[in-house]
């Protein structure tokens, strides 16, 4: 949803019309379609942080699947640095692939071998990709626990996952993701599974890597407030498609999209009231909606006729790109 006014050479990612729809076949009844990605298109420049943001079941983390290649798409294109990866690999990542992209799970409890200790966790990747001689792994893992804030690195280097607080733990998975020194890290929920204390530190991390090591970021997170933290821009997804798409600061000061405006209002206050019940109803999950129109029209307070009978195209709003019957269509001059 992204206009095409960046700079003259090809951004690290570009996401063109993605698409994904999974097909789930019961013993009873008819199978059902759960679309999963829609039309999704977006880019990240080196050194920029871009975040998918949405409720669960709206399709971030089933983006980043599909930039990752853990999932093939149904369409659409992926390009790294100008090239057509989908095109040039169709089955499966290339090992040169994936030592340009790379992935911090979300649970950090469950995405280190609970067998073996740091050291192992971050030498594999060393080898595996021939990032220098084997006799000098042990050093470039002590390295890497150094840069991402894990001192003494000496003892860490030994200690076995269980050994490790939640936040040790997604640092020592960021250190293992910077070994093959990727272009593009993708954040899949990284502090959602951490304690609040630590999630901030962990942030801290990331922005650090991506201002002095010009690392481009895709950050997935359900929280607007860790999007705006860390991302210059903000992307809303629902129902597979994004809805919004702008710069963070204007995203979250004043969303333009009924449900991203909901999303905001339903987050806990400073003094841990919720906020009012509709906006909340809007932003939980709902009924599968109908079949034509716009998804969210069963759950808007700004509903109208449009709203139900067609699905709206994106339409330019100030710097953003949004999705919604509100705002008029390019060259019409009339909103419904």
């Amino acid at each position: 949803m992204r206009a095409n006014d960046g700079p003259s050479h090809p951004p690290l990612l570009d996401v063109r019309g993605l698409c994904k729809t999974f097909v789930s076949r019961g013993f009873f009844g008819p199978a059902r379609r759960v679309v999963a990605a829609e039309d999704v298109s977006f880019r990240v420049e080196e050194g920029e942080a871009v975040a998918l943001v949405g409720e669960s079941g709206s399709g971030k983390s089933t983006v980043a699947r599909l930039v990752l290649r853990l999932e093939a798409a149904d369409a659409g294109e992926i390009r790294l640095a100008g090239e057509d990866v989908l095109a040039r690999e169709p089955r499966h990542a290339s090992l040169a692939y994936r030592g340009r992209v790379q992935m911090v799970f979300q649970d950090p409890f469950a995405s280190l071998n609970p067998v073996h200790d740091v050291a192992y966790h971050l030498e594999r990747p060393l080898l595996r990709h021939r990032r220098g001689p084997a006799a000098g792994a042990r050093e470039r893992a002590i390295e890497l626990l150094r840069t991402v804030g894990l001192e003494p690195a000496e003892e860490f280097i030994s200690r076995r996952p269980h050994e490790l607080s939640g936040g040790q733990r997604q640092r020592v998975a960021i250190a293992r993701a910077l070994a093959v020194e990727p272009a593009l890290l993708v954040a899949d929920e990284p502090t959602s599974m951490l304690d609040v204390s630590v999630r901030m530190g962990v942030l801290n991390l990331l922005a650090q890597l991506k201002r002095e090591r010009r690392l481009a970021i895709l950050l997935i997170t359900h929280d607007l407030a860790s999007a705006r933290y860390l991302a210059e821009r903000i992307l809303v997804l629902f129902r597979g498609r994004v809805v919004e798409d702008g710069p963070s600061a204007e995203v979250v000061r004043d969303p333009a999209h009924p449900y991203t405006r909901a999303l905001l209002a339903s987050a806990a206050d400073a003094a841990g009231s919720l906020a009012a019940e509709a906006p909340r109803r809007a932003a939980a999950g709902g009924d599968a909606g109908a079949a034509a129109g716009c998804p969210f029209a069963s759950r808007c307070d700004s509903v109208h006729d449009a709203c139900r009978a067609a699905d709206p195209a994106p339409r330019p709003v100030g710097d953003r790109r949004v999705r919604c019957h509100l705002y008029p269509e390019p060259g019409s001059g009339v909103a419904h």
